[in-house]
């Protein structure tokens, strides 16, 4: 479970952060978002929710990071995701924006809880 965690950090990061930028661009050129936005966007956070599950399962398990800063990063993007949620309506405004945003500040949350194992 400790070498999925740690390959599927990349998967994570690197999928929302690409959504994140795809987002960013159609929000400043005001397109609206195709349907394989809204799909890549989908599988952005499902990724992201699979790798802090895996880090909760290590947790659960008494495989405890060398740093609590990591635990701190990871619960932060659980909540980041739980607030999205609940704010969907107002995210809804303009979401390629809002949810291009929101994948950058949790690719940069993903980056902060590896830099403090490695």
């Amino acid at each position: 479970m400790r070498a999925f965690h740690a390959t599927w950090f990349w998967v994570a990061v690197i999928s929302t952060g690409s959504v994140g930028l795809w987002g960013l661009t159609l929000g400043l050129m005001k397109r609206a978002a195709p349907p394989p936005f809204v799909y890549a966007r989908a599988a952005a956070f499902v990724a992201m929710g699979i790798q802090v599950a895996a880090g909760l399962t290590l947790y659960a398990r008494g495989l405890r990071a060398p740093n609590d800063f990591h635990l701190f990063y990871g619960l932060v993007i659980a909540f980041t995701f739980a607030f999205a949620y609940i704010y969907r309506i107002q995210l809804d405004r303009r979401p390629e924006l809002a949810y291009g945003l929101l994948l950058l500040f949790v690719m940069g949350l993903g980056l902060r809880a590896w830099s403090n194992v490695y």
